[in-house]
């Protein structure tokens, strides 16, 4: 029985997506012993794994390298391998469509993959990020075309991930885990299996429930950055310095919680889990105003830091057209080499699309890829730090010395706070503008 395999750690697991979610996950169940086959299509990380070497941030070469040699995980491109895992997770993209629905495509994909080899005593975990009503309206009847029955002859359940890349706290061990199932029996080895590599699991009444409580997460964090980057343009024509005014509020020891502005959403989750849930809503003829309404204010946020760089040039007698413009800055944010749904080339193409010559500096994005085109970061110089006329900090990553930055540039548009409040004005270096 799947139970005592999970008991005695001889069921195997299969991992379908090596990304930022599914390769963590992999190694964290590698590492207490359970054998992990991941399964992915781009025959690239497949290589990289068989070399030994890792190429997630959050995942140690070091780290990976012995589990490899062990034998305990393994990557393949053969599907068919599925039929032999006792446990399979599916951690695939989950992203909007250009008219902001949900795209199911890689979920359904997976899915179908599994189906075709299903078998009896399988027990198949959702982990991508998605809509209440997923497991049980799309993955499960996928999985019930061949003939076997969820809850009986196979089970399923829902685990949302809670990756945050390059969290020097949290990882996948320390991070409480969410599970449903579809039936008791799933909800139980589900908890049961994920109790093996992660410290707390909490188990919820469905598989719609711990979809529910993904999307709250970041629908939380959505809403409430929507609220704060709307403080900050009021801020700004009230003539006040936004983070003062966070500070100042934060310092309230209770019925508060800190959130900061910036140029706006990006990353994995927070930019578009929102909108899994307006989406869903809208097919119940309910609208959800207020995810609706953050969306609108933090989608907005590069625009208006675009036009702060064209009233700060202005200020200087300067337009944006033929203007050199040096952004800091093309992560997501800080300390991470992630770009996915990054404000920061939201603004770079804005930027350019208002005849700005634009280039850019980040020490973990050498090389950015943006459809067809190809940037390539320059060094932060004293050179090109004078020759902008206007420097646009986007991230604020530890590497980057900003009093550096502020003693060779002209002009500072600040979005990320580098240069904190401080009742003494700055009478030296650049002249410096803040979000």
């Amino acid at each position: 029985m799947l139970k005592d395999k999970i008991n005695n750690r001889t069921a195997t697991f299969g991992v379908i997506g090596l990304g930022y979610v599914g390769l963590p996950l992999a190694v964290e169940f590698a590492k207490v012993g359970i054998t992990v086959t991941g399964f992915e299509v781009d025959q690239r990380k497949v290589d990289a794994i068989g070399k030994r070497e890792s190429y997630i941030e959050d995942v140690a070469t070091e780290e990976l390298a012995p589990l490899v040699e062990s034998g305990k995980f393994n990557a393949t491109t053969d599907f068919d391998r599925l039929a032999d895992m006792d446990i399979i997770s599916i951690c695939v993209p989950t992203p909007l469509s250009k008219t902001r629905d949900p795209d199911m495509t890689y979920v359904v994909k997976a899915t179908e993959s599994v189906a075709k080899r299903l078998r009896k005593g399988q027990l198949i975990i959702l982990e991508s990020t998605t809509y209440p009503g997923t497991t049980d309206e799309l993955v499960k009847p996928l999985l019930e075309e061949q003939g076997l029955k969820a809850g009986e002859d196979f089970f399923l359940a829902f685990s949302p991930e809670r990756v945050d890349p390059s969290n020097p706290t949290y990882g996948i061990k320390n991070t409480p885990k969410v599970v449903g199932g579809v039936g008791p029996i799933s909800g139980e080895l589900s908890h049961q299996f994920y109790s093996l590599a992660i410290d707390t699991v909490q188990k919820v009444s469905s598989a719609a429930a711990a979809e529910m409580s993904k999307l709250l997460e970041n629908t939380f964090r959505s809403v409430n950055i929507g609220l704060v980057n709307e403080v900050a343009i009021m801020s700004h024509r009230l003539g006040l310095d936004v983070w003062e005014v966070i500070d100042a509020a934060a310092s309230k020891p209770f019925g508060f919680m800190k959130f900061v502005p910036g140029p706006g959403l990006g990353g994995h989750c927070i930019p578009i889990d929102p909108f899994y849930l307006s989406w869903k809503l809208r097919t119940l003829n309910y609208r959800a105003r207020f995810i609706e309404l953050a969306g609108e204010v933090n989608s907005e946020m590069p625009e208006y830091c675009v036009d702060l760089v064209a009233q700060t040039l202005n200020d200087d007698n300067k337009s944006v057209r033929g203007s050199r413009i040096l952004m800091l800055g093309m992560a997501y944010k800080n300390n991470v080499a992630d770009t996915r749904e990054s404000p920061a080339i939201d603004i770079l193409k804005l930027l350019e699309a208002r005849g700005a010559d634009v280039a850019y500096s980040d020490p973990f994005v050498p090389v950015l890829r943006e459809g067809d085109r190809s940037y390539e970061g320059v060094e932060l110089s004293p050179d090109q730090l004078s020759k902008a006329d206007c420097v646009v900090v986007t991230c604020r990553h530890d590497g980057v010395d900003f009093d550096y930055v502020a003693k060779h540039a002209k002009t500072i548009v600040d979005t990320r706070n580098a240069y904190p409040y401080s009742e003494e004005p700055r009478t030296t270096g650049a002249r410096i503008v803040k979000l």
